[in-house]
């Protein structure tokens, strides 16, 4: 843990940025985009449902690889000795895993040779996640989390319009979608590992009886458990309507295929804006005060507003301001959420493994959250049900994160009222 309180300069930030957002590109823009094209089953009546639960359940399989692979490789990392870092060497290996499985991906035919190519997409990202999130706590004093945070979350919503946009605008079939994803990754979190630094930690370490366990051996702190699981509640909820939005628009509006593409970059777009809108200024807000726990929580119901506007009048024009409304609420989720996670670590030596629970329950939320959606357009040939389940998850997580004690040495006295 940075016990210090030196910080970090700009460079260090604007690496930091660039590699989550090479992560959150090659993860989201498949999970919009790629794979409901290549799953996609237009035809005779009530054909497309199959597209829909298909899809669920390759991105529910990858999730499941990733719950496993972030935090185990946080903890191997915590424990890694060599001359080229800790965090480092995972983050690379881990960044040419997820290129070369997108290759198999783009490559693939059929739903299971495509979930097994996507599963090691999925281990890749889990990895080189739990790598750069280890940098918050291991680098950043508590007045720089927020802003570390907000870069990360930011990052999510512009990197699906990068994705996104560069496929559609550009024409890209689905293999070269895939190809393109697999040479960003790769030079991009090569290069951003290598130069952000990695110091060794403190020559004075826990007993090595101390430091053993599983992965989930944090989880047994009751604070740092309500984070992890009010963290995964609320993406699943963020996931249901924003992973499902192309089948949304052909199927829930009506609109031909290569109309419901260009809306849904539309919709992105408008999403995007108003996640960093909200993630820079609360992640702001959070390290002026140090008070977490209830921007986490307000974020979250401001998300489970946005289901309820698509419920009330389904239209583009309502879908749109949905957007609007779920960007403003999981930008800020995103953001305090992870800064109140790593003021909440218990083992100080264990910032890989732990953050890597962190960042993993937002990833699973984000890959579980198609598999449970598409079960219940299943269950009732539609949407609503979606929505509405959408709407309780997503409070019910930020209630969910409320139950966890605000960390005492993060609060600290508003400026603005001296």
């Amino acid at each position: 843990m940075n016990t210090t309180g030196a910080k970090v300069g700009r460079a260090w930030f604007v690496l930091f940025t660039l590699a989550w957002l090479a992560i959150w590109t090659v993860q989201l823009t498949p999970v919009q985009l790629l794979l409901p094209d290549q799953l996609d089953t237009p035809g005779g009546a009530g054909t497309w449902v199959y597209g829909v639960v298909y899809s669920g359940i390759v991105l529910g399989v990858g999730g499941l690889a990733g719950v496993i692979a972030g935090p185990l490789s946080g903890a191997l990392s915590d424990r890694t000795r060599s001359r080229w870092g800790r965090r480092r060497p995972w983050a690379v290996g881990a960044s040419w895993l997820a290129a070369a499985c997108l290759v198999l991906t783009g490559l693939a035919e059929g739903p299971w040779p495509i979930g097994l190519a996507w599963t090691g997409v999925s281990i890749g990202i889990a990895v080189a996640s739990a790598a750069f999130t280890a940098l918050i706590a291991d680098q950043l004093p508590e007045s720089q989390r927020g802003g570390a945070s907000a870069a990360a979350s930011s990052s999510q919503a512009v990197g699906i319009v990068l994705g996104v946009g560069a496929v559609v605008l550009l024409g890209l079939t689905v293999l070269a979608g895939y190809l393109t994803l697999a040479v960003f990754i790769a030079v991009v979190g090569t290069v951003t590992a290598a130069a952000l630094p990695d110091p060794q930690p403190d020559a004075v370490q826990r007993p090595a009886r101390e430091r053993r366990g599983v992965p989930w051996e944090s989880l047994r702190d009751r604070d740092f458990a309500w984070v992890v699981a009010g963290r995964f509640v609320t993406n699943v909820g963020n996931a249901l309507p924003t992973t499902l939005f192309l089948f949304f628009l052909m199927y829930g509006l009506g609109e031909k295929k290569a109309q419901a593409e260009d809306d849904l970059l539309l919709v992105i777009v408008v999403y995007t804006v108003f996640v960093v809108l909200a993630s820079v200024l609360a992640g702001w807000r959070s390290d002026r005060t140090g008070a977490r726990r209830g921007l986490t929580v307000l974020s979250a119901l401001v998300q489970a507003l946005a289901a309820i506007v698509i419920l009330v009048a389904p239209s583009l024009t309502t879908t749109m301001v949905a957007a609007a409304v779920l960007g403003v609420g999981y930008g800020a989720f995103s953001t305090v959420g992870l800064a109140f996670a790593a003021d909440r670590l218990p083992h100080p030596d264990d910032h890989a493994r732990d953050l890597g629970l962190v960042n993993t329950s937002a990833a699973l939320g984000q890959l579980v959250g198609p598999l449970v959606g598409a079960g219940l357009v299943a269950l009732v040939g539609g949407f609503w049900l979606l929505l509405i389940v959408s709407t309780v998850l997503s409070a019910a997580g930020g209630l969910i994160s409320g139950l966890a004690r605000e960390s005492r040495s993060s609060r600290r006295p508003d400026p603005a009222r001296r």
